[in-house]
């Protein structure tokens, strides 16, 4: 059923920017530092979404994914690899082996400029194909449209569609113009059905900010405290440093706490995270950093 959408906390943009300056502001040591890098990678769903993909290009990001750094010792893979759905297959047998995640983005990805029956069909090649988790877009048009009712019962027949698979709802939260929107979007997600809420497709600017991504914790923690249930987060795009990512993990620890700081309830959506994160954590262990030259392009 669709949650009640009148009694929602109201979000001062000043208010939400001096609260998220201070996650920016806590002294990581150096210890607690490459540990926070460590679980950094291991979030990351390492993503290539381009028209220009090719079955070879997905089996290298395959390969990336299970050998982050081969000179580096005791560092995980990433959590995940994303592709389209045409690519779903070539990276199930690429990963075959290890327990990295295949997700597929669908519903008519990244517009969502579709008829229902299209998304449904779109999300049921993806999990045919093998995709563990899907990532879908709620039709923006018609929830500012104020029609919630539709985007609540589009995200429930995409989670039906999805089977056993997980369900990330990406929000697009840059077309969504408020912080207030943002809080309602993530509420319909979560009681429509949503394993993870997802900010941004990476397509449209803003992408992730920590204000959003914020409000949407703050919704994933009522929703916990009044159902019991979990729901993991995804911020994406636009996080392309170690240093950006170890801020927004603060901000998931203060917030959620340590039950949501794993693979399985929050993830970095990044195709160039995982360089920067790998130069620091070479530079934590040599005391220099390697050139980019020594990493492949993403």
């Amino acid at each position: 059923m669709i949650p009640n959408l009148n009694n929602l906390p109201i979000y001062d943009t000043v208010g939400v920017d001096e609260r998220v300056s201070r996650f920016t502001k806590r002294s990581i040591k150096k210890s607690s530092k490459v540990e926070g890098l460590k679980l950094a990678l291991s979030m990351i769903d390492l993503t290539t979404l381009e028209g220009k993909d090719t079955e070879g290009k997905v089996q290298q990001l395959c390969y990336k994914a299970m050998h982050p750094h081969d000179t580096l010792q005791n560092i995980p893979t990433v959590a995940a690899i994303c592709v389209y759905p045409a690519y779903v297959s070539t990276a199930k047998k690429a990963l075959r082996g290890s327990d990295i995640q295949v997700a597929s983005v669908a519903t008519a990805f990244p517009s969502g400029q579709s008829n229902l029956e299209v998304k449904i069909e779109d999300v049921k090649f993806a999990v045919g194909e093998g995709a563990d988790e899907v990532d879908m877009v709620i039709s923006r048009g018609k929830f500012l449209a104020g029609n919630y009712t539709y985007v609540f019962d589009e995200i429930a027949a995409v989670k039906e569609a999805c089977g056993k698979a997980h369900l990330k709802v990406i929000l697009e939260t840059g077309e969504l113009d408020t912080l207030d929107n943002v809080r309602k979007a993530s509420e319909i997600a979560m009681y429509a059905g949503a394993d993870f809420i997802k900010t941004s497709t990476g397509k449209i600017q803003p992408a992730a900010t920590m204000q959003v991504t914020y409000v949407m914790l703050d919704a994933i923690k009522d929703f916990y405290l009044k159902t019991g249930k979990m729901i993991g987060m995804k911020p994406a795009g636009g996080i392309s440093n170690a240093k950006l990512a170890l801020h927004y993990l603060v901000m998931l620890n203060e917030v959620l706490g340590g039950k949501w700081m794993n693979k399985e309830y929050f993830r970095f959506g990044a195709s160039s995270l995982a360089n920067d994160v790998l130069m620091q954590l070479v530079k934590a262990k040599t005391g220099i950093y390697q050139s980019i030259n020594y990493f492949s392009k993403d």
